[in-house]
């Protein structure tokens, strides 16, 4: 159960990711750069390995294309900035693995949802596409803040299911966007405003599938001032409840006012 942790000025993060119960590989990949204020979950689609080169592609280009650009770039504090490179790193993982997959017969058909959290001053940029989830915990309540590009959300949206109908409908895996399935995709980009203390939760759909939101909210409140333990209760519970599918979490817990270094983000760029 690999784990990393790890401070982002004054926030604090935790992450882990592990195969679950019933899978024989971990096909989901988390990337942190704390200095950059980037978190990342990709959960990748494919089998024979394919599914693990996808998520892997995911977060080491978006990974990758961040730091470089903010390495060079001051921000503008309205965001455009960031809205900009998160978006584009996301379309340029996608164009990635969908040339990975071309040039690669046996990893034809493969690929990954991917969600991206980047902090900055007072707010928090979001990128994804799929089904993999981004929470805000504040003031004791949890609120999902994506919206899962996925069959039975269009259900929702449409009045013709319940959220908890949902949970147990055998199309809850089908998502109707991923990276590298087509060469363009559509990224949903969005800006919001970080309190101090808020704690943002990234996952992969291994871990909501098993855990309803009621759950992840008791245990945000009963452990989640100690954001390594949150992390490992969570995997920890969803294996405990069959582990059907790769677990993935990462903690943020926030404090207002961040601002990256850009010399400290050249040096973790030469280090790549």
């Amino acid at each position: 159960m690999p784990g990393t942790g790890g401070r982002m000025s004054e926030f604090l993060i935790s992450g882990l990711t592990d195969a679950g119960r019933m899978r024989e590989q971990n096909e989901d990949n988390i990337a942190m750069a704390p200095e950059a204020g980037l978190v990342v979950v990709a959960d990748g689609m494919g089998g024979h390995r394919a599914g693990e080169v996808a998520s892997r592609l995911a977060v080491d280009t978006i990974r990758r294309h961040i730091v470089d650009t903010l390495a060079e770039t001051e921000t503008d504090g309205n965001g455009s900035i960031e809205v900009a490179v998160v978006r584009d790193a996301i379309l340029r993982a996608n164009r990635a693995i969908f040339e990975c997959a071309r040039e690669n017969p046996e990893y034809a058909g493969m690929g990954s949802t991917v969600v991206v959290a980047l902090f900055y001053g007072d707010k928090l940029c979001v990128g994804h596409v799929g089904d993999s989830r981004l929470y805000r915990f504040r003031d004791t309540i949890l609120e999902q803040v994506t919206e899962d590009h996925s069959v039975v959300q269009e259900l929702i949206s449409r009045g013709l299911v319940t959220a908890e109908e949902a949970r147990q409908s055998i199309s809850k895996n089908l998502v109707t966007r991923a990276l590298g399935i087509d060469p363009d995709v559509e990224a949903d980009v969005a800006e919001h405003d970080v309190y101090d203390d808020d704690v943002y939760l990234l996952c992969s759909d291994g871990l909501n599938d098993v855990l309803a939101d009621g759950d992840l909210e008791m245990m945000l409140t009963e452990l989640g001032r100690n954001l390594e333990s949150t992390a490992r209760q969570m995997v920890d519970t969803a294996n405990a409840r069959g582990g059907p599918d790769n677990i993935s979490v990462i903690l943020v817990r926030t404090r207002r006012g961040f601002v990256r270094n850009p010399e400290t983000l050249r040096k973790l760029r030469d280090q790549d």
